[in-house]
């Protein structure tokens, strides 16, 4: 297709136009954009294609800030200003919401004071074979040569080098550079993918609104030579690192979730702060990676519950307990419930680090805690707060929460489509009053969003 003009967008950061009438989604452009257009999937009422060249660029177009736009896939809207990007995420909750029958309220968006360098985790790996543009290399994509950053949409066997991320503040370029520099120089061997050879494998980088900088660099094997060479030398050479680990990691698969970092500088965890709230994040926690808006999420999810301290408050998907020390105080008894024990213990540990005494945590399914018993042990809840991954709430769980019949339920997503579908099964019993969508990740096409639901009469 050629001169394709586009006027709107969709889900997912996918732009649409309407060539002979048939609906055409395509990432990568902006609206007012024209381009030539390789349709690569054709339906009857729709189809998809990308970009083979833009002849025309939309008046709304800024110029990415950042030099691996458009190659590493991580900031897919730094085309957009930033104003543009609130714009259309409201956009998308007003349309999904209303095109499943949803007739909340959709309060305005609220955005992110900061729209780059707002990340408080990064993850970089390892590889022997850098990814470049085919246009740089004779061999294709492949360059036979190491390099530590991020791996390339589809492409699992090659990294992108890295020199200047923009997600996080520029401590985690100084750890990432000075470390490649230092391997290169030590003549350590990166990451093979493909045939599980190499010593250096991937670096988590966490930074706080603190100052507090945890390093966790995962290895194949124990080097202990080499790995204290490489702690002085980073201890030495940036200034901020406040703990480092190592992981050893022997397997085909790179999660840590099984695995135990050793400390080899510092504690071993760093301070993050939410309010008023203190929280230790040790190598595996999970936490919230955008602290300044984790915040803003969470004083709505506050909000919405309007709590008046008198309120018994169940958590579920609970996590480390971030949610439900945030409202504590506005509660008569947080019960937070999560299915990762590890999660659950730094929980415990978050609520005793601030003297939260009206807060319990527990292990376990939801489905199969929540009985009778519990709840006469516990209280039955005034209000539930669910925070699901990306799948949404389980069936299972929904059915939970309908025979529960808490008076209200604030559901806190990072997914509005399967959001979406569980409003919808919890209308049999539940009114949806508002909902807020939070900006979380600027320069992607990602949305948070909370919804208040009330019991019906």
């Amino acid at each position: 297709m050629t001169d394709v003009e586009f006027t709107s967008y969709a889900a997912l950061g996918k732009a649409i136009a309407r060539p002979e009438g048939k609906v055409l989604f395509v990432k990568g452009v902006v609206p007012g954009d024209v381009a030539d257009i390789l349709v690569t999937k054709e339906k009857k009422d729709y189809a998809e294609g990308r970009v083979l060249q833009i002849k025309k660029f939309s008046g709304e177009r800024v110029l990415p800030f950042c030099q691996h736009f458009g190659v590493c896939g991580g900031c897919t809207w730094q085309m957009l200003p930033y104003p543009k990007q609130l714009e259309y995420k409201e956009q998308e909750v007003r349309n999904t919401f209303k095109k499943s029958g949803i007739a909340a309220d959709v309060l305005p968006i609220i955005g992110s004071d900061k729209d780059r360098e707002y990340r408080n985790k990064l993850e970089f790996s390892f590889s022997n074979k850098e990814y470049v543009v085919r246009a740089e290399s004779p061999e294709g994509n492949i360059n036979p040569k190491n390099a530590v950053g991020y791996h390339v949409a589809g492409v699992f066997d090659k990294v992108l080098d890295i020199h200047n991320c923009h997600l996080m503040e520029n401590i985690n370029n100084e750890i990432r550079n000075s470390l490649r520099n230092f391997a290169l120089e030590k003549k350590y061997e990166f990451y093979d993918i493909r045939n599980h050879t190499g010593w250096l494998r991937n670096m988590i980088v966490r930074y706080s609104t603190l100052g507090e900088c945890l390093v966790n660099i995962v290895v194949a094997h124990k080097d202990i030579n080499a790995q204290n060479e490489i702690k002085d030398f980073l201890i030495q050479k940036v200034q901020g690192i406040t703990t480092l680990l190592f992981t050893i990691n022997p397997k085909f698969n790179s999660t840590i979730y099984d695995l135990e970092p050793e400390v080899f500088y510092g504690p071993g965890f760093i301070y993050e702060q939410l309010g008023k709230m203190k929280f230790m994040i040790s190598p595996k926690s999970f936490f919230q990676t955008n602290t300044r808006q984790a915040e803003k999420l969470y004083q709505v999810t506050r909000d919405f519950a309007f709590l008046k301290g008198n309120e018994i408050v169940y958590d579920l998907y609970c996590g480390t307990g971030s949610i439900g020390l945030f409202i504590s105080e506005n509660t008569k008894k947080i019960i937070g419930v999560e299915l990762i024990d590890d999660a659950v213990k730094d929980a415990k540990k978050n609520a005793e680090i601030n003297d939260v005494k009206n807060a319990e945590f527990f292990t376990g399914d939801v489905i199969k805690i929540c009985n009778d018993s519990f709840f006469e042990k516990h209280g039955h809840p005034d209000t539930v707060i669910v925070d699901p991954p990306r799948s949404g709430l389980h069936p299972k769980l929904v059915s939970k929460l309908l025979e529960i019949g808490a008076p209200q339920i604030v559901y806190v997503s990072c997914n509005i489509a399967t959001q979406t579908r569980d409003l919808n099964l919890l209308a049999d019993k539940y009114t949806i009053k508002k909902l807020q969508p939070v900006d979380m990740f600027p320069q992607t096409y990602h949305i948070e969003c909370v919804a208040l639901l009330e019991l019906s009469n």
